[in-house]
Order: structure tokens, then C-alpha cells, then sequence
């Protein structure tokens, strides 16, 4: 929680401040952490999807801008900066490339370099549910599992795969539990292919199906509600008030969107025999504990070894995580004092 702690104690006691920025579809989320990952700042702003990756960048260091101030900080006194972006993150280079949820963002963007330019300080990339899924695995749900899957049910639907205390990188790409094929020759997805968990789940591609049936004369109050609480896009928080209210459409498309998941997170646990399951991003945390348990349900009669439950857990960190996790990138500069380590 912020106000642990202040800006100015932290750099008497020879403490370095911690900036990071979490990049997702419908927010960016900033926060500024001393050495303990204590959040001392916050700041949040929506996301221009449709503006381009530069204006996305610029948008992301204004958000930082003002997470610091919030610590009563400058960016400049920040001794990292770390990123969690979507899409295909090449740390080495600071490039992001196919984030397929925002307009105009194919090729590789140089995003650590362009917000330096902006802030100052040096700039780490990684992927968002990544940072995230690290922060749940150091600080959160995930501190007394060995093994688990981060599942991130958002605009689109994000994975990390932690074995042995480890995030596992594989090639590169590993974790990208939304584009795991559960239908051949199934809906289009995002990304291109067809059939993939993130096209069933994904909130992007829910919100797209919603309107193909509205349209078609399906009723639903998911449009009213987003209209009175004046947002331009379905959210998590129309889709739960939508389902509290018991919306047949709603209803339908959720219950969809969990059974592609529970596909999923069943193949893998048949794979990897992991020790559970951690769910997170804007519905996962939203919808919380109920859908965590609809999960481990629906997860349970298609294991090969249906005597032994995986456990299954709402991210702790909720909307902080992947900032927080993005804090974690970065190595702590020369002679700071240790943080709190993602993984042991």
C-alpha cells in the first residue's frame, strides 16, 4: 500500500526508488517502489489504443510523471525503470512488436528507448503478464507454489509459467497460454490464427461477439451499462455488473469464455502436473473467487489424474501486480540496497 514509507526517508536511508509501468488495453498503471517493493506512488490514465505506439509511449511516461510526484519524487532520481508491455518483447533490443490490441503496432517499436528519451533513466522491457505473474510469484499468491500457471483473463488473455521458483522464458515466448489452440479451424483470433483460448476469452474478442448478436437482435443491457458509466468499451467492470444482474448474453459469452480457459488450463496441468494455477488481469481479479472455483471445477474431470486438485488462487497484488512486477525487471543499480527478489 502506498504511504508506507516517503520518497525522502527512503533516499535518507540509502534506499533507490523503483519505477514501473504496466501497458495494458483498457489502462496504464504506474507505480514508484523503494527497496522493499513498498509502493510510494501510483498513477493511472487510460490507454489511447488508437493513437499508435507513439503516442502510447509518450502516455506511459506522463503516467510515470505523475506516479512520482504522487511519491513526492522526481523521475529523474528514479534509479530504474522497468516496462510490461503486450505483444512480442524483445528485452535485448526494448522493441515491441505485435500488440495485436492496439492500432497501428505490428512492427517492433523501440518503447525503451522512446520513453528514455522522455524520462532519463534506463528503461527494461518485458512481457506484461510476466512482471506480473513474478510479482504474484514473489509477493503474492503464487509465494508457496513451486509451480503454477499465471493466467491473465484481460482484453486479451495473458500467461506466465513459473517451474521450480523459475519463470520459464523457453525460447522466448513461452507463457502465451491465450494462443493455445482449443478448436481446429475455430473463431479468429486477434493474433491472426484461428481457434485460440484468447479468441473465445479475451475481452476484446467477447466485446466483438456482443455486438455481432446485438446487432442480430440478441437483447442485452451490456451497451446501456457501458453507456451510463460513460466508457467507450465493454470493461470488466460492465461485464460484472452486467452478470450480476443476471444478462443473458452476458451470462452466455462469460460462460464460453471460462470453459475455453478451463480447456486450457486442463491440457496444461495434463502436461506439466503443475502445483496450480494463479488468475489474474481485469476479469480474472474482478470476477475473483467464484470464477477461480467455476475454474477449478470445470478444470477437475479432464485430468488424467483427477485424484489430485490443483490449487487454484485469485492474483493478491490485483491491478498493482504487473507494475510492480515491472519494478522487478531491472537490476537494482550498483551499490543499493537488495530488493525483494521475484523467484528464489
Amino acid at each position: 500500500m502506498a504511504g508506507h514509507c516517503t520518497a525522502a526517508r527512503c533516499e535518507e536511508r540509502g534506499c533507490v526508488l523503483r519505477g514501473g509501468i504496466d501497458l495494458g488495453g483498457t489502462k496504464i498503471l504506474a507505480v514508484v517502489v523503494d527497496a522493499n517493493s513498498e509502493i510510494l506512488g501510483r498513477a493511472r490514465q487510460p490507454t489511447p489504443m488508437a493513437r499508435g505506439p507513439a503516442v502510447v509511449a509518450e502516455h506511459m511516461a506522463a503516467t510515470l510523471t505523475k506516479a512520482a510526484e504522487d511519491a513526492d519524487a522526481s523521475v529523474s532520481s528514479l534509479g530504474s525503470i522497468g516496462v510490461g508491455a503486450p505483444g512480442y518483447v524483445d528485452s535485448t533490443a526494448g522493441t515491441v512488436a505485435n500488440a495485436s490490441s492496439f492500432a497501428g503496432w505490428s512492427a517492433p517499436f523501440p518503447l525503451a528507448r522512446r520513453i528514455e528519451e522522455i524520462l532519463g533513466p534506463a528503461v527494461v522491457i518485458g512481457n506484461d503478464v510476466d512482471a506480473a505473474v513474478v510479482a504474484e510469484a514473489s509477493l503474492g499468491a503464487g509465494r508457496a507454489l513451486r509451480s503454477f500457471l499465471g493466467i491473465w483473463w484481460g482484453t486479451g488473455v495473458g500467461g506466465g509459467l513459473v517451474l521450480d521458483r523459475q519463470l520459464w522464458h523457453g525460447r522466448g515466448v513461452a507463457g502465451e497460454f491465450g494462443h493455445m489452440v482449443i478448436r481446429r479451424r475455430g473463431a479468429p483470433c486477434p493474433c491472426g490464427r484461428r481457434g485460440c483460448i484468447e479468441a473465445y476469452a479475451g475481452r476484446l474478442a467477447m466485446e466483438q461477439r456482443a455486438r455481432e448478436l446485438a446487432e442480430q437482435g440478441v437483447a442485452t443491457e451490456l451497451f446501456s451499462i457501458m453507456e451510463k458509466r460513460g466508457a467507450d468499451r465493454l470493461t470488466s467492470g460492465v461485464w460484472e455488473r452486467a452478470l450480476r444482474r443476471g444478462d443473458p448474453l452476458a451470462v452466455r459469452l462469460v460462460d464460453c469464455a471460462a470453459e475455453a480457459i478451463a480447456l486450457g488450463a486442463a491440457s496444461t496441468m495434463n502436461l506439466l502436473d503443475l502445483d496450480g494455477f494463479v488468475v489474474g488481469g481485469g476479469l480474472g481479479a474482478r470476477l475473483g473467487a467464484p470464477y477461480a472455483q467455476r475454474l477449478a471445477d470445470a478444470v477437475q474431470p479432464r485430468l488424467f489424474n483427477a485424484e489430485r486438485q490443483p490449487t487454484v488462487r485469485v492474483a493478491e497484488l490485483g491491478d498493482d501486480a504487473g507494475a510492480v512486477g515491472a519494478t522487478l525487471l531491472a537490476p537494482p543499480p550498483a551499490g543499493a540496497r537488495p530488493s525483494s527478489q521475484p523467484v528464489d
